[in-house]
């Protein structure tokens, strides 16, 4: 049984080449994998990677991660740059400006370096490629320690559905095997009331008895009993199965719910009737827990 859960929470953190980097991975429901991502600016860069290796674990709920990157390291790992291009433009407009204004020039290299884009400086955890070397194998380890706790918490909820799923399978069963005395206390119940006006009418006994057998086939739930148990086969086997089983469950509940619902319409009687109002009752509550499994 490998059904997994949609919550979860991991942690990890990995240290190396003077940089360490800390990872934070949880997650709830959601229908689709909708990933927030925590990422210092400095390296968007990585975040298509980071999107990657969570779409290998994860396929549904709303994971949120936090991901922070320290040096570790004494030594100065910083590189300076100017851009001199930047910083000529900025300096011939400026003057240009200064003669048509008649003020005086006293631009220096401190006024230069104040304006947007001159000055950028860079250190180790900058560098999109170091830090991933280090940040990844913590991501992995963060996400592999979610997973357990989805793997672990999934486990109780399918033993949930699948005790579920058989209170549907019997109450499936009482229905059928009551449908075929249902058909017919239905059929004579329609025969009686029909030949209480067939005499002033003037309805034959043969048509009389086509129209009865035509209402009671309308009343029939053979085909509804039939999908009904399929579908409940179906369940059983995705719960048990090794694929994510998520949204194929959530699919067959609606199409249980549209069955039973038929049953409900068609069947004219009371015991049915009941067992068509627990089947419903049943459905909802495992549809609820159908929405936490990924």
């Amino acid at each position: 049984m490998s059904a997994r859960s949609m919550t979860g929470y991991g942690r990890a953190t990995n240290q190396q080449s003077g940089l360490r980097a800390e990872v934070e991975v949880s997650s709830v429901n959601r229908k689709q994998l909708d990933v927030v991502l925590a990422l210092p600016r400095s390296l968007n860069a990585l975040e298509s990677r980071i999107h990657e290796e969570i779409a290998l674990v994860l396929t549904r709920g709303r994971v949120n991660v936090s991901i922070v990157i320290r040096s570790t390291s004494t030594e100065s790992r910083h590189a300076v740059h100017v851009n001199e291009s930047l910083a000529h433009a900025y300096l011939e407009t400026l003057r240009k400006n200064a003669k048509k204004l008649n003020v005086r020039d006293d631009l220096g290299l401190s006024h230069l370096l104040t304006f947007p884009g001159v000055l950028r400086v860079e250190s180790g955890e900058d560098d999109p490629d170091r830090v991933w070397s280090v940040l990844q194998p913590a991501l992995k380890k963060a996400l592999a320690r979610l997973d357990r706790m989805r793997v672990k918490e999934g486990t109780a909820l399918a033993r949930d559905l699948l005790a579920r799923i058989a209170t549907l399978e019997q109450l499936a069963a009482e229905i059928k095997k009551l449908s075929p005395e249902s058909v017919a206390r239905y059929r004579a119940t329609l025969l009686q009331r029909l030949s209480t006006m067939a005499g002033e009418l003037g309805i034959s006994d043969e048509r009389l008895e086509r129209e009865a057998l035509l209402f009671a086939d309308r009343a029939d739930i053979t085909e509804e009993t039939t999908r009904i148990g399929s579908h409940v086969v179906q369940a059983r086997a995705l719960l048990r199965g090794a694929s994510p089983a998520g949204k194929a469950l959530d699919f067959l509940a609606q199409e249980l719910y549209r069955e039973i619902n038929t049953v409900g319409s068609k069947a004219n009687d009371a015991a049915i009737t009941q067992r068509v109002v627990l089947f419903k009752t049943e459905l909802e509550r495992l549809r609820e827990q159908v929405q936490n499994i990924q």
